[in-house]
């Protein structure tokens, strides 16, 4: 440990204080605040990664970091805090705790782990914020969606061609082993179709 204290002259006389009998600088850590801090928003959740400087490297392994996030247009003073369980620089924002269309900004700031007993240090200073803003779950193409919606369209409609034929029509036992075959496109129901039109021509 070390010994802090005072010199000074008070009233014309030298007088030396003891301020700290015992100062051990290992108790009275305050660390520089994150920096560089990022974040990539997808549509299931937000990572927030970060770095520390000037922090030596049985410091970096047993420190403790506090994320604060909030909605971009929002006061500090309403932010929602986590105590992040580990020493790395990242955490992962679920995106069912970010409201969709809405910007956020976070920050996180650093301490020596409070389970730690040779060491112990207050809050750093809070870190620079990053924006970031959860993506929207990815809509069905129009193309896609088109061609479901000719197929539930032209099944049924085959399928009814098809119930008229067998009651005026009369088809024989080897046409019907012709038509049955399963048709998923729309294209094949219009040939489909168009073959069904040529074989009552050649019937009657």
């Amino acid at each position: 440990g070390y010994r802090v204290s005072l010199q000074g002259n008070f009233f014309g006389c030298n007088q030396t204080y003891m301020t700290f009998p015992e100062y051990n600088p290992r108790r009275h850590i305050k660390l520089d605040p994150p920096l560089n801090i990022q974040s990539n928003a997808t549509a299931s959740k937000c990572q927030i990664w970060w770095s520390v400087w000037n922090v030596p490297w049985y410091l970096a392994e047993i420190l403790q970091y506090e994320l604060q996030y909030k909605e971009y247009s929002m006061s500090w003073e309403v932010a929602l805090n986590k105590t992040l369980p580990s020493s790395l620089p990242q955490v992962d924002i679920e995106a069912s705790e970010l409201r969709s269309g809405i910007a956020y900004a976070a920050r996180v700031r650093c301490k020596v782990s409070e389970n730690e007993n040779s060491y112990h240090s207050q809050w750093s200073e809070w870190s620079q914020t990053t924006v970031f803003q959860r993506a929207d779950v990815p809509k069905v193409s129009e193309k896609i969606l088109n061609i479901k919606t000719m197929q539930y369209l032209f099944i049924p409609l085959t399928f009814g061609t098809l119930f008229y034929l067998f009651r005026n029509c009369k088809l024989s036992s080897r046409y019907v082993i012709f038509i049955l075959p399963a048709l998923t496109f729309p294209h094949q129901l219009l040939s489909f179709s168009h073959s069904i039109v040529c074989t009552m021509g050649i019937l009657r």
